[in-house]
């Protein structure tokens, strides 16, 4: 990553705290340097009247001093949910042997998925010659991965352009504008790729990682993937423990049934305790007896005894959310203690530090979501 990209700045939005402890000043990705490495710029409101970013390019449009100020030629524009391993340098070479102005990686999709990417058209030069944002009905495949390459002056050039006619998303409002007055060119990527902005992708994306030969191999010696490391020990297993096809962190003590999931640092799964096709985050513990199927489980959670989360064959869509939880994954937010013996069902939303006190049955149907019912009164 170093020998390509000169400095990274993520832009961030929402509660971005997380994040940027995540990244820090970059050290596991040989970011931590005198020049360049990365920056977090987070939105905020000045003398300008800029506040909240109102899309991919108006993100960067509020911080276009940055871009101006960079002494580099091209610009990658890349975008934060999504996963997949690529040659950036691989991505560069193309762009200036085809002299163009902008570069959009692309990749084949199924056309029945047509309606959620931005779609687009290559000539036999591989010329964009048509861009469609989430098209209702689509003769083409190829998706825009949401990668751009920008030459420093057609990025700048666009931006301001856009901005005069309130056109904040580079899907959207701009690429579509700009196929005539720039050179436009796709890159064609063969690789895994996944765009994880869903419940249901983001899930897919984990159940990926343990397939017996996936796409996106961890254990790629010529794929070198990381990310910051926790100074913890290594997994436990106890003597009534089972874990099959499975990726179980560093830090875990697993004494029940771990199948088809994926473990962060820190689980605890107790004896009789039972994980499938689930995601669990760090620090979470899964109590005695208790059942968690097909589940998204946020950090730090307490799976009471007994709890079924996951339970039942109703699959009602949620009644908050049904465009994104509508496929049986229940998610559960941050911190949320399930008191013993909860039946949790189908495309449920649990939220952040929820107690036993806001759950006011012992059974939570299908398409249901809690929330705590006073507010938390310390940082999350």
């Amino acid at each position: 990553m170093e020998k390509v990209l000169a400095m990274i700045l993520a832009l961030t939005q929402y509660n971005p705290r997380s994040l940027a402890q995540h990244i820090g000043v970059g050290r596991p990705w040989d970011l931590d340097r005198t020049k360049g490495g990365v920056v977090m710029l987070q939105p905020y409101s000045s003398t300008n009247g800029e506040h909240w970013y109102g899309g991919t390019a108006d993100a960067i449009y509020q911080n276009m001093h940055f871009v101006q100020d960079s002494h580099v030629d091209e610009i990658f524009v890349l975008a934060g949910d999504h996963v997949y391993t690529m040659r950036y340098d691989h991505v560069i070479a193309a762009h200036r042997n085809r002299r163009a102005d902008i570069t959009v990686g692309v990749v084949e999709i199924p056309l029945a998925e047509a309606g959620r990417y931005g779609i687009v058209t290559l000539d036999h030069t591989e010329r964009i010659i048509a861009f469609e944002e989430k098209p209702t009905d689509s003769k083409s495949n190829l998706g825009s991965m949401g990668i751009y390459v920008f030459n420093k002056n057609a990025l700048m050039e666009v931006l301001e352009e856009a901005h005069g006619r309130e056109a904040h998303d580079f899907g959207r409002d701009i690429l579509p504008s700009v196929l005539s007055d720039y050179k436009v060119y796709g890159y064609r990527h063969r690789g895994y790729w996944r765009d994880v902005g869903t419940i249901e992708s983001y899930w897919q994306a984990n159940m990926d990682l343990i397939v017996d030969l996936p796409q996106l191999n961890l254990y790629d010696p010529n794929t070198e993937i990381r990310t910051v490391f926790n100074n913890m020990p290594p997994v436990k297993l106890g003597p009534k423990a089972q874990a099959g096809r499975s990726l179980i962190s560093h830090g875990c003590i697993i004494n029940g049934l771990v199948f088809n999931s994926v473990l962060s640092p820190g689980v605890c799964v107790e004896e009789g305790a039972q994980v499938t096709d689930s995601v669990l985050f760090d620090d979470t513990t899964i109590c005695k007896n208790a059942i968690v199927h097909r589940s998204i489980v946020d950090k730090q959670c307490w799976i009471g005894p007994g709890c079924h989360v996951g339970y039942g064959d109703d699959y009602t869509l949620n009644k908050d959310e049904p465009d994104y939880l509508n496929c049986g994954i229940t998610v559960v937010g941050k911190g949320a203690k399930l008191p013993p013996g909860l039946k949790v069902g189908r495309n449920c939303r649990i939220g952040c530090w929820v107690e036993r006190s806001d759950f006011d049955d012992d059974f939570l149907p299908s398409g249901s979501t809690v929330e705590r019912k006073t507010q938390k009164k310390y940082r999350v």
